[in-house]
Parts: C-alpha cells; sequence; structure tokens
C-alpha cells in the first residue's frame, strides 16, 4: 500500500506514532524498544521539545496510520519504530537515510539507538559503518500474575498516588531534585498531565512526615496490550537509602495490575544501581538497547546513500 512521507505535524502524529508502538506490541511484545508512554514522555517532559527534535513519518496513505517513525535529537541521536510488515521494503533504509541528511556533526558521531532483538536492524545500521557505544540500556520485564510485595517505607511516610494539580507544584520539584539538574517545570507536567495516557491514579509517591515528596514513579498504561511502564523512576537527595524507591515502584506495579496490566517493562542502564533495585523486584532482561555510533568530522554531514521523499508502492 503506498505510503507518504512527511514531517510531524501536532498532537495528532504523536498519537499515530502511539498507536504504531501499541500494534508493535501487540505482534512482537515485549521485544519493542518504546511504549505509549515512553512517546508522551519524550514529547512533554521539556517545554518546547519540538525546537530540539525532528521527527519524520511514514503513513499509509489509504488509512493514516503510521507505519514508521523516526526521531532525531539535535544534533545527531535517532530512535525509530517501524511495523514488522514494512522491514522486508525500503523504509528503513530511508529512514536512516534520513537521519543522516537532517543530522548535524557538533557532537563528532552520528548516534542511533537499536533494540538488539531486533537483528535486521542492528545490521542494517551496522552496515553503515556504525559500531557499539560502551555501555547499553537495558530492556527488562515482568509478569504481573507474580506476587508483588507490599510497599513498605518508614513510620511517617505514605505511599499514594498524584492528587492532581493540588499536587503539581511538589511533584515537579521531586523530579527536579531526582535529576538535577532538570528541566521538567510545573508548565510542562501540566501539559503531561494532559497527554495520552497520562493518569494521575498511575503517578505514584512518597510523601514525607512533613509533606514533601521525597520519591515517584510514573506508570503507564497500555490498556489494548495489558502491558505497563515505569518512567521515570527517582528519589530526592535527602531520602535516599530508605527503600522508598523500592516501595513506589511495588506501589506502582500494584497499581497496574489493579487496572488490568499483565506485564510491566522498565529500563536501566546496564550495571547501575537502578538495574539492580529492577531486578530485586522481580525484572528480568531480555534485551539491550545498543547505541551503536559513527564518527564525522565536525563541520561535516554524511551523505546518505538514499533519499526518497515521494510517494511509492
Amino acid at each position: 500500500m503506498p505510503l507518504v512521507r512527511r514531517d510531524y505535524e501536532g498532537p495528532e502524529d504523536l498519537r499515530s506514532m502511539q498507536e504504531l508502538a501499541r500494534e508493535c506490541w501487540r505482534l512482537e511484545g515485549p521485544y519493542v524498544p518504546v511504549t505509549v508512554g515512553d512517546l508522551a514522555w519524550l514529547m512533554y517532559q521539556h517545554l518546547d521539545k519540538l525546537s530540539e527534535t525532528r521527527i519524520r513519518l511514514w503513513i499509509e496513505e489509504e488509512t493514516g496510520k503510521a507505519r514508521a517513525w523516526a526521531w532525531l535529537w539535535l544534533p545527531a541521536a535517532l530512535i525509530f519504530l517501524v511495523h514488522p510488515g514494512e522491514r522486508d521494503g525500503p523504509v528503513l533504509d530511508e529512514l536512516l537515510d534520513w537521519f543522516e541528511r537532517e543530522a548535524g556533526s557538533d557532537e563528532g558521531y552520528l548516534g542511533i539507538t537499536v533494540l538488539e532483538h531486533d537483528e535486521r536492524a542492528v545490521a542494517s545500521v551496522a552496515g553503515r559503518g556504525y559500531r557499539p557505544h560502551e555501555g547499553a540500556m537495558l530492556h527488562t520485564v515482568r509478569s504481573l500474575a507474580e506476587p508483588i510485595s507490599e510497599p513498605l517505607v518508614p513510620e511517617g511516610f505514605t505511599v499514594r498516588t498524584v492528587q492532581g494539580e493540588a499536587d503539581l507544584e511538589r511533584r515537579v520539584e521531586v523530579h527536579r531534585a531526582a535529576f538535577a539538574p532538570s528541566r521538567v517545570v510545573p508548565e510542562s507536567y501540566r501539559a503531561l498531565m494532559r497527554a495520552h495516557p497520562y493518569r494521575a491514579d498511575l503517578d505514584n509517591v512518597v510523601e514525607a512526615p512533613d509533606g514533601t515528596l521525597a520519591a515517584f514513579c510514573l506508570c503507564w498504561l497500555d490498556e489494548v496490550n495489558r502491558v505497563g511502564e515505569l518512567e521515570p523512576v527517582g528519589t530526592h537527595p535527602d531520602y535516599q537509602r530508605r527503600g522508598l524507591a523500592r516501595a513506589v515502584c511495588l506501589a506502582g506495579l500494584r497499581g497496574l495490575e489493579e487496572h488490568g496490566a499483565e506485564t510491566a517493562v522498565v529500563y536501566a542502564v546496564e550495571g547501575s544501581g537502578a538495574a539492580e533495585l529492577y531486578r530485586s523486584i522481580g525484572f528480568r532482561t531480555i534485551s539491550r538497547h545498543l547505541e551503536l555510533r559513527r564518527p564525522v568530522e565536525p563541520g561535516n554531514k554524511p551523505a546518505p546513500s538514499r533519499v526518497n521523499d515521494s510517494i511509492t508502492g
């Protein structure tokens, strides 16, 4: 079926990108590099996100459904998703050509993130001269049919969910403290709270005795595929090493299970404390998100092997 290639035009396109992620989970889950929640978080966590990115879509002309998308984080980092039904065609090569044409070279390299399980994509990227960069992000999952431990916190602390606008300022404060320096601000988090598929009853926090929010675990639910994601998770530096991150993640898992999820997914840097935390609450590694890099001379752009922006079969 003919495809239209065009740039991102607005929130309706984000929903199309999320629907593609949802369809890929239906067909290939859990070996899919993103969830519907990932895309909402990536788009809305900061203000003016589109000013620092470029997005390209491959859309089925007849149905209007996205069959692939490429998301360039300027100057030179790419994430992408291609429908399994398009992998035998030209779309992946076109997508990589587009990235190499649009990317800058200020960093001295181009970087593409690929799920290790997707051997075809790894081979295609490697065939263009990209090589694995040190470190990787673990792709971990757990069944929510398995027992989920009770979230235990020190006396005086409370595990609960966000109460909408009333918690906005404090919710942003704890995120900024956990990920300092952070560009998350009340305006961006408010936009996130209005975005699909955010749910306040899956935005879990730990409240300290003085009313400060001490830890958080934002969960995202794909109701169609019954999969939930934990992203992001953090603890205020003043409250670390008290088991709060573990407790709030367990609360998040229980909330996802109560809302119908059967599987949970979370990502963590290989060898990190977060990876050990997730392992301790039942997650197991099934793949890795690899960053493959190719050096380029600053001031120069690589010449893509093929560029095709037309409507084709």
